[in-house]
C-alpha cells in the first residue's frame, strides 16, 4: 500500500478501536455537534504554527498540528461511517475526483491562456457541478462558508464576484469607495443612530477587506499581526508600570502612552525580521519549452524584487522569502504565484519589461515571465 496508505489505515484503525465497545468513554460519547469546537480549535492551532513556520519556526510543530487536524477529519468520517453515510475512503475519493475535474488543463491535456483563464474555468466548472447536484446553477458566491471569520468571508466574496467581472478596475476605485464609506460612517456617528452606525461600519470593514484583496495582503493575516503588535506593546506598558511601582488603574493616560511609545520605538530599532526570520516554505519545479529563457529573465529580474538566483551543483532556482522555484524542459506551466517581495525596487516593472516580461498591473505588481508564469507580488 505504501508508507502513506499504511499510516492512514493505522490511524483509521486506532479511531475504530477508540469508538468500539470497550474503547475510550470520552471518544464514544462524541458526536458531530460536540466535536465542532475541537475542529475549530485544531484549525486555528494549525494557522498559528503556519505563522511560526513563516517566521522561521520549526516545521515539526506544524506536522504535529496537522496531525491533530487530520485526526478530527478521521473522527468525523468514522461517525459518518457508523451511521452508514460514508467513510474516510469516500472523503478521499470525493476530493480527488473534484480536483481532477476542476483541472482539465492538467489531467485532460486541455490548453489555457494563463492563470486568469484557469480561475474562470474553475468558476464555470463549479457552476456546472452545482447545476448537476441541485438542478440549478446557483450563485458564484456559493461555497463561501457563512461561519467563516467575517473578514475572510468578505475577502472571499469579493474575490468570487471578481471572477465574472464584478470588480473595480483598479486600486484607485477601491480607495475611493473606502473614502465614500468613511464619509457615510461619519454621518451615521453624527446622527447617533446605532443601527446606522453598525450598517456603515460594516460597509467600511467590507471595503477594507476588498482593499486587502487588491493589495494581496490577506485581511485576517494583517489583523492578526496588528493584534500581536498590540499585545506585545501592551505587555511592555504593564512591565513598565510594574518597574515604576505604579499600580494598574492609577496610571495616567500620558504615562501609559509614554511607555507605549517607548515599546514602539524599541520595536522600530530592531532589524527587520523578514529576511532573517522568513524561511522558504515551498519548493516547486515549473516546466517551460525553453527553460533558458526563464533563466535569463529571472537572472535580470530577481534582484529588482529582492530575490536571489541560486546555482547549486548545476541546479538553478529562484529563492524568495516564501518560495523556491525552478524550471525544467516541458510544456509551459499554467500557474499563478503569489510571492512576498520585501526588497521590491521602484524600477522593478521597468526591469521586467526590459527582460521580456509583461506587466499586467503595478499596484500591486502583477506580471508574466516570457515562458508564461504569472506572478503577483505581495509587499
Amino acid at each position: 500500500m505504501g508508507r502513506t496508505g499504511d499510516a492512514v489505515e493505522r490511524l483509521e484503525e486506532i479511531m475504530r478501536t477508540l469508538r468500539a465497545e470497550g474503547g475510550c468513554p470520552w471518544d464514544r460519547a462524541q458526536d458531530i455537534r460536540t466535536l465542532r469546537p475541537y475542529l475549530v480549535e485544531e484549525t486555528y492551532e494549525v494557522l498559528d504554527e503556519m505563522d511560526r513556520v513563516g517566521e522561521g519556526g520549526r516545521w515539526r510543530a506544524l506536522c504535529e498540528e496537522l496531525g491533530d487536524l487530520l485526526f478530527q477529519i478521521v473522527f468525523h468520517a468514522q461517525l459518518a461511517r457508523e451511521l452508514g453515510e460514508f467513510g474516510l475512503a469516500d472523503v478521499a475519493t470525493a476530493i480527488s475526483d473534484k480536483i481532477v475535474s476542476r483541472h482539465p488543463h492538467v489531467f485532460e491535456g486541455k490548453t489555457v491562456g494563463g492563470a486568469e483563464e484557469v480561475l474562470q474555468n474553475w468558476a464555470r466548472i463549479k457552476a456546472e457541478e452545482r447545476r448537476r447536484k441541485h438542478g440549478r446553477e446557483g450563485s458564484v458566491l456559493d461555497g463561501v462558508p457563512s461561519a467563516a471569520p467575517a473578514l475572510l468571508r468578505a475577502e472571499r466574496l469579493t474575490e468570487k464576484a471578481s471572477r465574472i467581472g464584478f470588480d473595480w478596475p483598479d486600486l484607485a476605485g477601491v480607495r475611493a469607495k473606502l473614502a465614500e464609506e468613511l464619509e457615510e460612517l461619519d454621518r451615521a456617528i453624527a446622527s447617533r443612530d446605532a443601527r446606522a452606525i453598525e450598517h456603515e461600519l460594516g460597509d467600511v470593514l467590507f471595503s477594507l477587506a476588498n482593499l486587502a484583496r487588491f493589495t494581496a495582503t490577506p485581511a485576517e493575516d494583517a489583523l492578526r499581526a496588528a493584534n500581536a503588535r498590540f499585545t506585545r506593546r501592551f505587555h511592555a506598558v504593564e512591565e513598565g508600570l510594574r518597574a515604576r511601582g505604579i499600580p494598574f488603574g492609577t496610571a495616567t493616560l500620558a504615562q501609559m502612552d509614554g511607555l507605549w511609545q517607548e515599546a514602539k520605538a524599541a520595536e522600530a530599532s530592531l532589524p527587520p525580521p523578514v529576511s532573517a526570520a522568513r524561511a522558504v516554505v515551498a519548493r516547486i519545479e515549473l516546466t517551460a519549452p525553453e527553460p533558458a529563457r526563464a533563466h535569463t529573465f529571472w537572472t535580470t529580474v530577481a534582484p529588482a524584487l529582492g530575490w536571489t538566483v541560486e546555482v547549486d551543483g548545476g541546479e538553478w532556482s529562484v529563492e524568495t522569502p516564501g518560495l523556491c522555484f525552478s524550471y525544467a524542459a516541458g510544456p509551459a506551466s499554467a500557474v499563478f504565484l503569489t510571492v512576498d517581495a520585501p526588497g521590491l525596487r521602484t524600477d522593478a516593472a521597468a526591469h521586467i519589461r526590459e527582460a521580456g516580461g509583461t506587466v499586467q498591473g503595478e499596484h500591486p505588481l502583477v506580471f508574466r515571465d516570457p515562458v508564461g508564469t504569472c506572478v503577483l507580488v505581495r509587499v
